[in-house]
């Protein structure tokens, strides 16, 4: 009875469906090896931290090495250790783990008051830098570092407050969301100035990235829609930013804004802005004019803190991460919210599943049939979501499709539910109904669904 039912709804709400207009037929039944050849099945809290599937031994001794190099924790120079010295001198962890716990989500305080342990601040001022990318501030750079080596201060702190904000379903179910409210204390260099641009970012899983950066540019191009000329209200668009390792404009893939083309780039700024370690890629360490303390320590370094071979090996690690398999597969009410996620527009952006081209260091990745449940493209999220901080081509409502694969097993890896570019959201509920703009369609018919069927929408998710 509770298939039949489903059923019915489905027809209901048919003359609603979204379409990206590129998929041809009904959509394809969602397999449980999301990653293709390169799947794990799940490891508990482990899930997220297993290498493909496929790899061959030699592959396995770098990806190894790649994992030391992601969990270790770098110390201020000079150390004992040469080739793991270099942090900071201002910077936000001291490892790559400190925010990619166990390579999973990162998550805002618990608690008013509670220091950022895997979550940011991104900054920028009116105005865009060499590159073409956001105008750091002038005093604190691109990004706020709350901590700092020795004799340097850091340069301020961030907290949190919430403001709730009701709602209800159409069947009358109540619910609640939490809206984040900004505050910033102990500014070393003065004020940030009433033209600061903030974006608070936690940080994001980091599984399946080679995957991603596999996807053939094409396919990406084909979903774009600037200018919704299929006129279902989805206007996709790609974003075109600078990839330091070409020094060539490139599509973006990574990050909250998709301001990143490869992972080699995104692995060098993330060294740079957040543990402080400059590279070949970024040879400047991260002090403004105006960090007097920070220049005099920067100034004693010799060399690159991070080597291009590590850089190599944190990158390979970084592509090689497998995607954890599917559970629950079978079950009458998974099924049932997979159509529901299709009937009423979710994979619109979503998309689910794409086979990825010729990956050019990584054979493993190369081919694979594979289902991120992302179009890698920047939509308009509306207003309740929105920073107001451009990025590259990004307006500052705009965000890039996040993947969903591995989604329901945030809580047994990270042992927590917060989802969204700043965790917001406490459960997948909650991230839907935060969805606007061009989202919006699909999110008033999630909120219009029975109890019945959003549960069984959820369990979908759920089981990716």
């Amino acid at each position: 009875m509770t298939h039949v039912r489903t059923l019915v709804l489905l027809a209901s709400l048919s003359v609603l469906t979204v379409s990206t207009g590129a998929a041809q037929g009904p959509p394809q039944r969602i397999t449980p090896y999301p990653g293709g050849e390169t799947t794990q099945p799940t490891r508990g809290k482990n899930s997220f931290s297993l290498p493909a599937a496929n790899l061959n031994r030699k592959d396995l001794r770098i990806f190894f090495f790649g994992n030391r190099l992601f969990n270790t924790n770098w110390v201020a120079a000079p150390a004992s250790v040469k080739s793991l010295d270099g942090l900071g001198p201002t910077f936000n962890r001291v490892s790559c783990s400190g925010c990619h716990l166990r390579d999973g989500r990162g998550r805002p305080p618990g608690k008013i008051g509670e220091k950022f342990q895997s979550m940011l601040i991104r900054l920028s001022v009116p105005g865009q830098n060499k590159a073409g990318g956001p105008k750091p501030h002038p005093h604190y750079g691109d990004q706020l570092n709350d901590r700092a080596i020795l004799s340097v201060p850091a340069e301020g702190f961030s907290s949190i407050e919430t403001k709730e904000m009701k709602g209800s379903y159409a069947d009358g179910m109540p619910y609640q969301l939490s809206a984040p409210l900004y505050r910033f204390t102990d500014l070393a260099y003065g004020p940030f100035g009433d033209d600061i641009m903030i974006s608070p970012r936690v940080a994001p899983p980091v599984f399946g990235l080679g995957l991603l950066e596999a996807i053939k540019e094409e396919d990406i191009l084909a979903l774009a829609d600037p200018d919704d000329q299929s006129g279902n209200g989805i206007s996709g668009r790609v974003n075109t930013v600078w990839d330091q390792p070409t020094a060539t404009k490139k599509i973006g893939r990574f990050g909250w804004k998709a301001n990143s083309a490869s992972l080699q780039h995104q692995n060098a700024a993330a060294a740079a802005g957040d543990i402080g370690l400059t590279s070949t890629l970024f040879p400047e360490a991260n002090c403004p004019a105006i960090q007097e303390n920070c220049l005099s320590q920067a100034a004693l370094a010799k060399g690159v803190d991070l080597s291009d071979n590590f850089m190599a090996k944190l990158t390979f690690y970084t592509q090689t991460l497998a995607v954890p398999a599917r559970r629950n597969v079978d079950s009458p009410d998974v099924l049932a919210g997979e159509e529901l996620f299709n009937a009423i527009g979710c994979s619109s952006c979503h998309i689910p599943t794409f086979v990825t081209g010729r990956h050019p260091t990584v054979p493993a990745l190369s081919n694979q049939t594979i289902h991120p449940f992302t179009d890698l493209l920047l939509h308009d999220m509306g207003e309740g979501l929105a920073d107001n901080r451009p990025d590259f081509d990004a307006t500052g409502r705009e965000w890039r499709t996040p993947p969903l694969w591995g989604i329901g097993l945030t809580k047994a890896v990270n042992k927590h539910t917060r989802f969204l570019h700043d965790g917001r959201a406490r459960s997948v509920e909650e991230a839907i109904l935060w969805h606007g703009g061009e989202a919006e369609a699909a999110k008033e018919q999630f909120r219009l669904l029975p109890l019945e069927p959003r549960i069984q929408l959820l369990k979908f998710l759920n089981s990716l």
